[in-house]
C-alpha cells in the first residue's frame, strides 16, 4: 500500500521541478497550503447538502410550486394488469407492432387499447412538473448563492484582474479560508450532484452529463492537490455565471409564463456563448497554457490539467451546439416543441396519439403572447446546461 501511494503522489508527476513534498509540509506559522486531505470533508458535506436539498424541495420549493399553481397531481393511472406489467418491467416499455398483436389476442382487446395502457403506464413513471420545478429551484438557488459568494470574493484577489497571478509564487501560495470555502462546497455540490443523478429526471445525455459531473470533480480534486486553486476559482466562476439563468428560465416554463421564459432563455443563451467560448477560452486557458508555461513551465500534473481543461471546452461546444439547434427551431419555427437534449424528460400529462396530435399541430394556433409551454423554453426543460460548473 505504502509503494502504491508513494507512486501515485510522485513529486515529479505533481510538482514543478526542484519543487518536493517536504518544501510544502512545514509552511511558516499561520500559513496553510492545500493537502489533499482537505477534500475528504467534501464527502460529509455532500451528504448534507444533499439532506438540505430534500428538505430545500419538499418544504420551500414545494409552497412555491403550489403558490404558481403548479399541482403535485398524477396523470392518469393504467388499470392494474398482471400481464401488461410483466411485459412492462421484463420485455419492453414500448412494445412493437408483433408484441401489440400477440398480447391484444392473449387478453381478447383492440390493440388501441393495449397501446392506451402503455401509454399510461409510461406516464406514471415520469416526474410531474411540480418535482421538475422544485429540482429547478434547488438548483437555482445554489447556482445563484454560489456565484454571489464566489464573484464577491474574487473581486478582492489580484488574480481575478491580472491573471498572472495564478502563477507568481507558485506552488508556494497560501490557502486562505474564502478560497477553501468555495473549493470545497463547490466540490461537495458536485459529488451529490454525481450520486443523484441517478434519482434524478432521466433524461438522453445521462451518459454525457455524468462524465461532466466526474470530469467537474477530478479538476476540482486535482487542482487542489497541485495547489492550481487560484486558477480554479476562475473556472468555478465562469461556469457558475450562467447556471441559475438557465433554471431560472426553466422554472418560468414550468409556471408557464412564457414571455419570462424567452427572455430568460435568451439571456441565457448570450451569458453561456460569451462565459464558455469567449471568457473560459481567451482568460482561463490562455493562463493555464501560456502564462504558466511562462512563468513555471510545464511538467507532468500541468499536461494532465489542461487536457481536462480542453475536454472541458469540447463539452461546451457540445452544449453550444443543443442551444443553437433551439434558437435555430425558434426562429424558423417561432416555438420548439421537443426538448434536443430529452425526449424523457417531457412533459409529465398524458401522451396522446400521433394521429390527435398531428390534428391539433395543424389546427391549433395559439394567442400572440400567450403563456404556455410552446416556446424556446419547452427545449430547455432539461439543463442545456447543467451546465454544471465546471
Amino acid at each position: 500500500m505504502a509503494a502504491l501511494s508513494a507512486w501515485f503522489w510522485n513529486e515529479r508527476f505533481w510538482l514543478p521541478h526542484n519543487v518536493t513534498w517536504a518544501d510544502l509540509a512545514d509552511p511558516a506559522p499561520g500559513v496553510e497550503y492545500p493537502k489533499a486531505g482537505h477534500l475528504l470533508a467534501a464527502l460529509p458535506l455532500a451528504l448534507v447538502i444533499f439532506v438540505v436539498r430534500i428538505l430545500f424541495e419538499r418544504f420551500i420549493a414545494s409552497a412555491c410550486a403550489r403558490g404558481l399553481h403548479i399541482q403535485a397531481g398524477v396523470g392518469r393511472r393504467a388499470q392494474p394488469n398482471a400481464v401488461l406489467e410483466k411485459v412492462f418491467t421484463s420485455i419492453t416499455k414500448n412494445p412493437d407492432s408483433r408484441h401489440l398483436d400477440g398480447l391484444s389476442k392473449q387478453l381478447d382487446w383492440e390493440v388501441r387499447k393495449v397501446q392506451r395502457w402503455f401509454r399510461h403506464r409510461r406516464n406514471q413513471d415520469k416526474p410531474s412538473t411540480h418535482t421538475k420545478f422544485c429540482e429547478s429551484m434547488w438548483r437555482f438557488s445554489f447556482y445563484l448563492g454560489i456565484f454571489i459568494y464566489g464573484f464577491q470574493f474574487l473581486w478582492q484577489c489580484p488574480w481575478m484582474w491580472d491573471t498572472r497571478h495564478c502563477w507568481y509564487g507558485y506552488p508556494y501560495q497560501v490557502m486562505t479560508p474564502g478560497l477553501y470555502h468555495y473549493y470545497v462546497t463547490e466540490l461537495a455540490f458536485y459529488w451529490s450532484l454525481m450520486f443523484s443523478q441517478f434519482t434524478d429526471i432521466k433524461r438522453k445525455d445521462f451518459l454525457i452529463m455524468f462524465i461532466h459531473h466526474l470530469a467537474t470533480v477530478s479538476l476540482i480534486s486535482f487542482s487542489y492537490a497541485n495547489n492550481m486553486t487560484r486558477v480554479g476559482s476562475l473556472v468555478l466562476c465562469v461556469h457558475d455565471a450562467s447556471d441559475f439563468l438557465l433554471e431560472a428560465a426553466k422554472m418560468a416554463n414550468y409556471a408557464k409564463y412564457q414571455r419570462l421564459c424567452d427572455f430568460l432563455f435568451i439571456v441565457f443563451s448570450v451569458v453561456f456563448f460569451i462565459t464558455r467560448l469567449v471568457i473560459y477560452p481567451i482568460w482561463v486557458l490562455n493562463s493555464t497554457m501560456f502564462e504558466s508555461w511562462a512563468i513555471i513551465g510545464p511538467y507532468p500534473s500541468w499536461w494532465v490539467f489542461n487536457v481536462l481543461l480542453l475536454l472541458l471546452q469540447v463539452l461546451h461546444i457540445f452544449w453550444a451546439y443543443l442551444i443553437s439547434r433551439i434558437a435555430f427551431k425558434a426562429i424558423m419555427r417561432g416555438k420548439v416543441c421537443n426538448d434536443v437534449r430529452s425526449d424523457i424528460e417531457s412533459s409529465s400529462e398524458e401522451e396522446t396519439d400521433a394521429t390527435t396530435e398531428g390534428l391539433k399541430a395543424s389546427t391549433h394556433i395559439p394567442p400572440k403572447g400567450e403563456n404556455g409551454t410552446n416556446g424556446h423554453c419547452a427545449a430547455i426543460k432539461a439543463r442545456t446546461q447543467n451546465h454544471s460548473s465546471w
